[in-house]
């Protein structure tokens, strides 16, 4: 890869590659796991990993990419070079759908979880497990499919401008 546009969407597609990957293991392996926990250790559980996964490493990766994905994308439209700029489009267009996914439905499941409070006090650890896990995993396809989605239409991107290539 010889131009800067290359290098920076070969970051996007890596970022958006990890964002998709974590979702899916989620779908695939963590929420599996803990339905078979009881309800307290599924609530605890839940509650450590949101907010253990507010740190700088996952930010930049989860705002990141789009962000990479964008540049490349004026880049592309000034300079007149439009081989990519659908694929950019796509993936833009099909993350940002996976963002409102997030930030209307999943963050606010988590923010109900953590406001239920301390597992060890809480009266009812059925409800509150009910009122969150179904919800959350559905959405947590949704937003999966769509970050999947976003990194796939990067592949092309990515392909269309290495064909141009001298």
């Amino acid at each position: 890869m010889s131009s800067r546009r290359d290098w920076l969407l070969a970051g996007a597609v890596v970022g958006m590659g990890l964002v998709a990957g974590l979702f899916y293991g989620f779908a695939c392996g963590v929420m599996p796991g803990l339905a078979n926990a009881d309800d307290r250790t599924l609530i605890d559980a839940m509650q450590q990993i949101n907010e253990s996964i507010e740190n700088p490493v996952f930010f930049l990766t989860y705002l990141g990419a789009p962000v990479l994905a964008a540049w490349v994308l004026v880049l592309d439209w000034r300079s007149g070079s439009h081989t990519a700029v659908r694929w950019l489009i796509a993936a833009l267009v099909l993350y940002g759908v996976a963002f409102v996914v997030t930030g209307s439905l999943n963050i606010p499941l988590n923010d109900d979880l953590a406001q239920a409070g301390d597992p060890r006090r809480i009266g009812e650890l059925a409800a509150v497990r009910d009122d969150y896990e179904d919800p959350w995993i559905a959405w947590n396809i949704v937003r999966t499919v769509f970050h999947t989605a976003a990194f796939g239409a990067l592949i092309p991107a990515l392909t269309a401008r290495r064909r141009l290539a001298p």
